[in-house]
């Protein structure tokens, strides 16, 4: 074990600087990239024979690109819920407006014209989008419960309700305004 520890420091003192570059320039921040930096020392010092890696150098640019990658997959989808306004009390959701229960006449006519609107969209996009989206925000069923559902990649379910949402968002952007000048 005590040889273990010095080739260990050895190697964070070779590659951590360059290694550290290489994430930065493939995530979105420092914090990122700090993170997957440390989850790479940590899966290296895990190793029970750390020695036995050949290529240190090869291994370490390979787990750091794997934890990238594992990083952008675990992503939130996009979501209806990223559409959000200020009002008296903070932050609404649009979702929030959509299934509220008060019944002013403002809030009647505003989740009208959306619902009316949204239809609409929703028609416009090819099934598969459609059905992805309809299922995961407005009957709240998980990507999971989707693929096991149609036999699915998962993958391929989130890429479809992103292209949905792309297009919803550019389709209905008249009406989100309309919830923001509320």
């Amino acid at each position: 074990m005590s040889e273990k520890k010095p080739n260990i420091v050895q190697t964070v003192k070779s590659y951590g600087k360059q290694l550290l570059g290489f994430i930065r320039s493939r995530v979105n921040s420092d914090e990122d990239a700090e993170d997957i930096l440390q989850d790479v020392w940590y899966q290296l010092s895990s190793l029970p024979e750390v020695e036995a890696i050949e290529q240190m150098s090869s291994w370490l640019y390979r787990v750091a690109r794997n934890r990238i990658v594992d990083k952008y997959r675990k992503q939130k989808p996009d979501s209806l819920e990223e559409y959000t306004y200020e009002d008296d009390d903070g932050e609404l959701y649009i979702k929030d407006i959509l299934l509220a229960d008060d019944l002013t006449p403002e809030t009647v006519y505003l989740k009208e014209l959306f619902w009316e609107q949204l239809t609409v969209a929703l028609d416009e996009l090819p099934e598969n989008q459609r059905q992805i989206f309809v299922w995961n925000e407005l009957e709240d069923q998980t990507f999971q419960e989707i693929a096991d559902r149609t036999g699915e990649n998962i993958k391929t379910l989130i890429s479809r309700k992103r292209y949905a949402v792309r297009y919803l968002r550019q389709r209905l952007e008249t009406v989100y305004q309309e919830f923001v000048n509320y």
